[in-house]
C-alpha cells in the first residue's frame, strides 16, 4: 500500500463484494484472454469465457458510483483450429448491456503499433489473414450520463491546423461556406484555439515498453516479468478523462500493477487485485527507485507479510 492505494493479492469476485456500494469512480482493466496457448498468466475456454467475464460485470455494477465507468481491453482470438474470428468480446459487450444493465458509453479501438504478426498459423505460415493489432477497448456507464471530460485528453494540433488557426482566411473562402456534406463553415469557430484536438476513439498505442524501472529490475533480480502487460498510455487516457483526483480507481486484473501506478501519479485513489503473488510482489518495482528496497519488498510479500512503502515513482 501508499498513501493513496493498495494492491491485494486475492479473489476480485471476493474483494468487490467487501466494498461498499457505490462507491467507485473507474474499474479499468484487461482480463486474461482466452486464448488457444497456456499463458503463465491464466485463460479461460472460450465457451467459457463469456459467463465467467459478466461475473465480475454483474458484482461491479452495484459497486460503481452512478457517475462511474468500467472500461475494459479485451484481446480478440480465432476459434481453435480455425482461420474464423471468435466472437466472446462482441457476445460480452451486449450481454454487459442486456442482462445487466450497463450502457455502452463509447467503443473504443486500441491499436498496438508494434503489434507482432500474430497468429502464427494463419499470419507467418500459411499468409492467409493478416496480422492482429487492434483491441477492443469497451467503455461501460453504469447511467447514461457518467462522468467525462474530454478537454482532458485533447491532443496536438497537426501543423496544418495551427496554420489553420492562424490564418483561417487562407483556408476558408468565406464566412458561411457550406461544405458538400452540409457543414456550414464559420471562419471564427475555426480560427478559435481549444488547446488541442479531440482524440478519436482509435488509440494509437505502441506497447513495446523495453527500458522501463519495472522490466529492468526484473531482470537485475531474475524475477518472472508479467508477460501481457499494456501501455500505461492506455489507462491513463480513461483516468484523465473519466475520473478527478482524489477520485477511486480500480483494476480487478491488475497483473504488474500498471494501473495503480499510472492512478498513483495522477493523484487518484486506488486499489488493484491481482491472483498472483509474484506479480503483486514484482509490481513494487513501479513504487520505488531503489532497487534494494524493490528486492526487500519483493521477498517480505511472497513470504506473505503486508507492506506500506512510500511511494517513490516519478
Amino acid at each position: 500500500s501508499t498513501n493513496l492505494g493498495k494492491c491485494i493479492c486475492g479473489n476480485s469476485l471476493e474483494i468487490l463484494d467487501q466494498l461498499a456500494d457505490n462507491s467507485i469512480d473507474l474499474i479499468i482493466t484487461s482480463p486474461p484472454f482466452s486464448l488457444q496457448r497456456h499463458k503463465s498468466y491464466g485463460e479461460v475456454e472460450q465457451n467459457l469465457y463469456v459467463d465467467w467475464l459478466l461475473q465480475f460485470g454483474a458484482i461491479a455494477y452495484n459497486k460503481l458510483k452512478d457517475s462511474g465507468s468500467f472500461v475494459i481491453d479485451i484481446g480478440g482470438a480465432y476459434q481453435k483450429g480455425l482461420p474464423v474470428k471468435a466472437l466472446y468480446p462482441f457476445k460480452f459487450m451486449i450481454k454487459m448491456c442486456d442482462d445487466i444493465g450497463y450502457s455502452l458509453a463509447q467503443d473504443f479501438y486500441w491499436h498496438n503499433t508494434s503489434a507482432l504478426p500474430t497468429p502464427i498459423e494463419w499470419v507467418n505460415k500459411r499468409k492467409i489473414r493478416c496480422k492482429t493489432s487492434v483491441n477492443t477497448v469497451w467503455w461501460f456507464s453504469k447511467t447514461t450520463n457518467p462522468k467525462s471530460d474530454v478537454k482532458k485528453v485533447l491532443t496536438p494540433y497537426s501543423s496544418r491546423m495551427k496554420d489553420l488557426i492562424e490564418c483561417p482566411q487562407n483556408f476558408v473562402k468565406a464566412e458561411g461556406t457550406v461544405r458538400p456534406s452540409g457543414h456550414v463553415m464559420g471562419m471564427q469557430s475555426w480560427a478559435k484555439n481549444n488547446g488541442g484536438a479531440i482524440p478519436s476513439n482509435l488509440l494509437q498505442i505502441s506497447n513495446s515498453e523495453s527500458n522501463s524501472k519495472y522490466l529492468r529490475y526484473c531482470k537485475e533480480l531474475s524475477i518472472k516479468r508479467h508477460p501481457a502487460r499494456f501501455p500505461a498510455k492506455l489507462p491513463e487516457f480513461f483516468i484523465k478523462m473519466l475520473t478527478d483526483e482524489n477520485d477511486l480507481v480500480v483494476d480487478i486484473f491488475s497483473g504488474s500493477n500498471t494501473t495503480g501506478q499510472v492512478a498513483e501519479k495522477l493523484n487518484r485513489n486506488w486499489l488493484s487485485i491481482e491472483l498472483n503473488i509474484e506479480y503483486v510482489a514484482s509490481s513494487v518495482f513501479r513504487f520505488t527507485n531503489n532497487i534494494d528496497i524493490a528486492k526487500y519488498c519483493y521477498e517480505m510479500i511472497v513470504t506473505g507479510n503486508e507492506l506500506e512503502i512510500q511511494s517513490n515513482i516519478s
